[in-house]
């Protein structure tokens, strides 16, 4: 039974009820007068028999209250159910977009905005989630493998998947609210081919240290020898530089020019650098140590990395006679040489920011025998040096062998 109070602080009635097993308080400007009251208890009667009857609507009596919009919403999926009807995908997708933008970083939200924005909703907006099919989604995905790019280029298979990922997210969240089952269950991700691995080797990595601009010398050897991804060697900031531990922190990234916190948790880690890492950072902090950012522009804000990709990296190698590869190699290469050195595996995932070993062996150690030259070469010296000897004793069939050969 619900009951007109009155506010101490403001000496403001407010009723006081209950809708769905909450207690809702809601606030009014009338003063604690007798005609006031007995206005808002006949308004009290009213909602409570609309409860009783099932046809209140909060957002009616109190428009502006917190608590409207949460039973509008919780009515309409009632409704939904009992018609078994459900909303448009444009409508659904919006609401759970807000709610899961605070689990995602900033670049992450944008790219989920700018899928739904240009696929999904043009595709799906006007269907109801509930009678999506699984006819529907396999259609939409053959699609995408007719999309061409700015660039002439059909979207490749990694793309079409990671277009597709929301659509399966947003299905499954509204199969479990309005119970029915998710027409993408059973549909799975296009094979997507495996991305060459190609690692410098450590001539063409002494090459590209000893020819690049001097401005540019500590940036790429940090990232030669430290195997930091792109976006966390633009967001580095001295900080995050430990010269006394020999440690860079590694916490954030900088994405689209905005500083993130990292990747994953196994991308927030500490890196071990070694000597010639150390003094380089020692030779940078010359030049920027009073900025924020450890590699930075004049002005002290981070580089972007599509100019330096475009205005030195690319220009270098071409100068170089070497092959292009992304800056995103200089990763690889620094696991590679850490392998070829005789580094622990564990330590190296570590340095790498990876939560076990097997990435290492499954992707770089191929590379390793070319490095060290324990590719077979050592088991070939082996045999050279055993069976090649004259004291090795000539086998029967061998003897046989020649002196049939001599008799001929």
């Amino acid at each position: 039974m619900g009951s007109v109070r009155v506010r101490e602080s403001t000496q403001k009635l407010f009723l006081d009820f209950q809708y769905c097993g909450q207690r809702c308080r809601e606030q009014t400007a009338l003063d604690n007068t007798p005609a006031n009251r007995k206005k808002l208890e006949s308004i009290l009667k009213k909602i409570e028999a609309e409860i009783t009857l099932g046809t209140f609507e909060y957002h009616r009596y109190f428009p502006n209250s917190s608590k409207a919009q949460e039973f509008t919403k919780q009515a309409e999926v009632q409704r939904a159910r009992e018609a078994h009807d459900t909303p448009l995908f444009e409508t659904f997708s919006k609401d759970w977009l807000d709610e899961m933008k605070i689990q995602w970083r900033r670049s992450y939200i944008s790219t989920m905005e700018g899928t739904l924005k240009n696929y999904l909703n043009p595709q799906f907006g006007e269907k109801e989630v509930g009678h999506i099919t699984k006819k529907d989604i396999l259609e939409f995905r053959a699609s995408l493998a007719k999309v061409t790019t700015r660039s002439g280029k059909r979207l490749s298979a990694s793309r079409i998947n990671r277009i597709m990922t929301p659509l399966r997210m947003i299905l499954s969240e509204a199969a479990n609210r309005y119970e029915f089952s998710s027409p993408y269950h059973g549909i799975k991700s296009l094979k997507v081919p495996r991305t060459d691995v190609e690692p410098f080797g450590i001539d063409e990595v002494k090459q590209i240290i000893d020819t690049v601009r001097p401005d540019f010398r500590n940036y790429y050897i940090v990232r030669f020898f430290t195997g930091m991804r792109t976006g966390e060697i633009d967001g580095l900031q001295w900080d995050h530089v430990d010269f006394q531990r020999r440690q860079i922190l590694v916490r954030q990234a900088l994405v689209n020019g905005q500083l993130e916190y990292t990747k994953n948790d196994g991308s927030f880690r500490t890196i071990e650098m070694s000597q010639m890492v150390i003094d380089a950072l020692n030779d940078q902090k010359r030049a920027t140590g009073n900025m924020d950012f450890v590699f930075c522009t004049r002005n002290g804000g981070p580089l972007s990395h599509n100019n330096v990709t475009k205005r030195v990296w690319y220009p270098l190698l071409r100068h170089l006679g070497l092959r292009d590869r992304r800056p995103y190699q200089t990763r690889h290469t620094a696991a590679t040489l850490w392998l070829a050195s005789g580094e622990s595996p564990e330590w190296i995932a570590r340095q790498m920011g990876h939560t076990t070993t097997e990435m290492l062996f499954r992707v770089y150690s191929r590379f390793v025998p070319n490095l060290t030259r324990q590719d077979g070469s050592a088991f070939e010296r082996l045999i050279r040096q055993n069976f090649d000897s004259p004291s090795i004793p000539e086998t029967s069939a061998s003897i046989k062998a020649q002196e049939t050969v001599d008799e001929q």
